[in-house]
């Protein structure tokens, strides 16, 4: 496929004078921190008129990672740690991962959940699985490999969030009026999009599943904007070209396989019902929090950091007082700061103002 398509300029010239057309008010929601780095790279917000607003959400999974999961990582002994690198300078209550390396902690980057089970071959091993739909599988895959080979040395601390339920907390919040989500791409691969059928059918909602080109980005915006005019939401698919209605069966029945659903912790949000997927009983020696009793809480985030609104759509990245000042990417205070997907790292990358 010509992905050039996706990025001609006029394109993308003539879909622009078509949404300056519309003088409607509109508030839309990508929920996919990839979104939100196409958005800046490509300058989307400033191509857009002042009556269209683009409004981050809850799309990174290392932003949403609760700041247990790094405290009680910090505090295992004589393991290696293994994580996605994301996660290494994400600020705990006690510091961060690369502060406790220095200190002495085995941490290991890797690249995949593979080479954490390789690094059980050596030594006691703590892979730290976070990550949404895109990432899940493969990490429920190791699991599968431990106990089929009877790997008894690699366990897995997880914090594995599914995206429909944060997106069921954002539609049904009465402080935040949205008009529809740009819905993610990498994670309709996995959930198809009829996974987000209920937003139409519950909340009058509707939402455009979406590639990462600036085509498909702005393709979506006129559709969502379409549904509002004609008070037609439902759920499409620009991104048809990857994505099925009903998504890739064969990773869904490994996770099915694997792990249950329950109540899941947001950083910054609080407990989302059934947001999570945790370990099932079958699979329970290699649930690290059982192997290490590690139980992982709420906490609020005591720094002053604003990130919690930032994942919530309340605010944007620069009205946190903290935002390019005492919090940037070299002294990230918030999680939103440090992930290459996070929407103050794509805010001060790409958005910051002179």
């Amino acid at each position: 496929m010509n992905i050039k398509k996706f990025q001609d300029p006029k394109l993308i010239k003539k879909i622009v004078e078509k949404l300056k057309r519309n003088k409607r008010q509109i508030s839309l929601m990508e929920v996919c921190g990839s979104h939100t780095m196409a958005i800046g790279k490509w300058g989307i917000r400033d191509l857009l008129p002042d009556n269209i607003k683009l409004i981050s959400g809850p799309g990174c999974p290392v932003c949403v990672t609760p700041m247990s999961i790094i405290d009680s990582v910090i505090d295992l002994k004589d393991v290696t740690i293994a994580i996605f690198g994301d996660l290494m300078r994400v600020p705990g209550e006690r510091g961060s991962l690369e502060l406790a390396r220095a200190k002495g902690l085995d941490v290991r980057i890797v690249y995949s959940p593979l080479d954490a089970l390789k690094l059980a071959q050596e030594k006691e091993t703590v892979f730290v699985g976070i990550g949404f739909e895109t990432t899940i599988p493969g990490i429920a895959y190791t699991i599968k490999e431990a106990y089929k080979n009877n790997i008894t040395n690699y366990s897995v601390l997880t914090s594995l969030k599914v995206v429909p339920p944060a997106l069921e907390l954002l539609a049904s919040a009465d402080d935040i009026n949205l008009n529809g989500f740009i819905l993610p791409g990498h994670v309709s691969v996995v959930t198809g999009s009829n996974a987000y059928n209920f937003l139409p059918e519950k909340y009058n909602i509707g939402g455009v599943v979406t590639g990462f080109e600036p085509a498909d980005i702005l393709v979506s915006v006129d559709r969502l904007i379409q549904q509002v005019e004609n008070n037609d939401a439902k759920i499409e698919n620009e991104y048809s070209r990857i994505v099925t209605p009903e998504g890739n069966k064969h990773t869904q029945e490994i996770m099915k396989e694997v792990l249950e659903i329950d109540d899941g912790i947001w950083r910054g949000i609080g407990e989302i019902p059934k947001s999570e997927l945790k370990i099932r009983k079958k699979y329970s020696d290699y649930d690290a929090a059982k192997k290490y009793n590690i139980n992982i809480e709420y906490k609020e985030d005591k720094s002053g950091c604003r990130c919690g609104d930032v994942l919530k759509g309340n605010i944007i990245p620069p009205e946190c007082h903290l935002f390019g000042k005492s919090c940037t990417p070299s002294n990230p205070i918030g999680p939103c700061m440090v992930s290459s997907e996070g929407s103050c790292a794509a805010y001060y990358k790409y958005e910051r103002k002179q």
